[in-house]
């Protein structure tokens, strides 16, 4: 432990270090820690209703709620909208952060780059589409995390350029001294901003003539095509989860985004196994043992993506960053339920040099262990039963498998992995903090 310590510290700290200072990254890493509070208060929300007042909620069916309140999902009408103005909209929070903290490092007008950020991110949204009968509308579909990719990639363009337009004397309007403040601030920067609306306009009917739905529908198509043929096999499955989580790292919504990937794949496979242990009550020669949930969701998803309950306890062991320690606190009950947002975008985990590596690796070990386990040595069977996605960690292959005691035991083998992956990388990240307050 202490020759790899000695390693991340040579090698992962000074390059984490110095891209954690490098302006895009900083603004990026900023921008997610100012909408953590929106994130918190949402997964608070949506562990409320999928766990107490979703049927297939975890203490929804362990309190047998159901019986007793047979209209028990309509309640979460009540709390359903609450994400509609956090993380449903958190692509327009990006766009504007990251440009307005960009603007501020230059000493630009960081209100107005914000603005422009957002106007241009809009500009480059799929186009709204006629109703039958009706009036037009916009798909809501990447304003939220699915977005995330182009509202980093507008927010820094503009953060950017911006601010050296701004700063062309040629582009400014200088207004008489009378003029109240807010106006003249506002004409100064006309030109500048008329130049950004322009070129994003363009750029988005250039690309509108090759894809109708905008850079979005060209980013999820890059991603997606490659991933069309793999089959329902650990292959497949490592690959899908490498992806999935290296998506995450960047900004994007790694699991959304292959979401209908998984589905066609794995869809039919876990239907299959279904009914062979509804006809025979046998889950040890199910047909298809090596599908997503049963290797992934079972073994590698415990806190969420990245396998990031392990992180949470690591933090704990030995981190000696309080801002790592006061939200790896604030996003332990949410991440015993699998629900991750408030840590991948508080700490963050998006665009972090080194929490990045563990993010992605941790999960592929524990899919690994979880096929030895199932497929090679057949020490437990596969765990092939449904099981809420809210269920807190170990319990998912212990019900997963019907109520297999060895698998709840693999399950905590596997959290014991993650932990273990991660307690070096919260180590690197205490002595890149104290190499960048030594710096200042």
């Amino acid at each position: 432990m202490d020759k790899f310590n000695a390693f991340m510290e040579r090698t992962l700290v000074p390059v984490a270090t110095k891209l954690n200072n490098q302006r895009h990254v900083a603004a990026i890493r900023d921008a997610f820690m100012f909408i953590f509070p929106l994130t918190m208060a949402s997964s608070i929300v949506i562990l409320l209703n999928n766990l107490i007042f979703s049927k297939e909620g975890f203490l929804a069916k362990i309190l047998f709620l159901p019986k007793f309140f047979p209209n028990l999902e309509s309640a979460q009408k009540v709390l359903a909208s609450a994400a509609n103005g956090t993380i449903n909209i958190m692509s327009i929070f990006i766009a504007f952060l990251v440009a307005s903290l960009l603007a501020k490092h230059f000493k630009a007008d960081d209100m107005l780059a914000g603005l422009t950020s957002i106007a241009c991110f809009v500009i480059l949204y799929p186009a709204p589409f006629g109703l039958k009968n009706g009036p037009n509308v916009m798909e809501t579909t990447y304003l939220g995390a699915q977005g995330l990719f182009v509202a980093m990639l507008v927010g820094c363009l503009i953060g950017e350029f911006l601010p050296k337009l701004f700063k062309n004397e040629r582009l400014k309007i200088n207004m008489p001294e009378m003029v109240p403040p807010a106006v003249s601030r506002s004409f100064s920067g006309l030109i500048p901003i008329v130049i950004m609306i322009m070129l994003a306009s363009i750029l988005s009917y250039a690309i509108s003539l090759f894809a109708p739905n905008g850079i979005n529908e060209v980013i999820y198509n890059t991603i997606q095509t490659p991933l069309r043929n793999i089959g329902g096999n650990l292959f497949g499955v490592l690959m899908i989860a490498f992806t999935q989580n290296l998506l995450w790292a960047i900004g994007i919504h790694g699991p959304n985004t292959l979401n209908a990937v998984r589905a066609a794949i794995f869809t039919e496979p876990d239907m299959a196994n279904l009914a062979h242990i509804n006809d025979t009550g046998s889950l040890s020669d199910i047909p298809y043992p090596e599908t997503w949930g049963m290797l992934n969701d079972a073994f590698a998803n415990m806190g969420g993506s990245g396998m990031t309950l392990g992180l949470i306890i690591a933090i704990f062991i030995a981190s000696r960053r309080p801002e790592y320690k006061e939200i790896a606190k604030m996003s332990f009950i949410p991440g015993l339920f699998n629900i991750n947002e408030p840590l991948i975008f508080g700490l963050p985990i998006v665009l972090n040099p080194i929490l990045v590596v563990p993010f992605v690796l941790t999960p592929m070990v524990n899919i690994m262990v979880g096929y030895f386990a199932t497929i090679v040595l057949k020490i437990i069977p596969s765990p092939a039963i449904g099981v809420p996605w809210t269920t807190p960690g170990p319990l998912i292959p212990f019900l997963g498998t019907g109520g297999n005691f060895l698998a709840l035991i693999i399950g905590f083998v596997c959290l014991g992995i993650s932990i273990l992956i991660y307690l070096p990388f919260v180590i690197a990240a205490n002595k890149a903090a104290e190499k960048e307050r030594q710096a200042q």
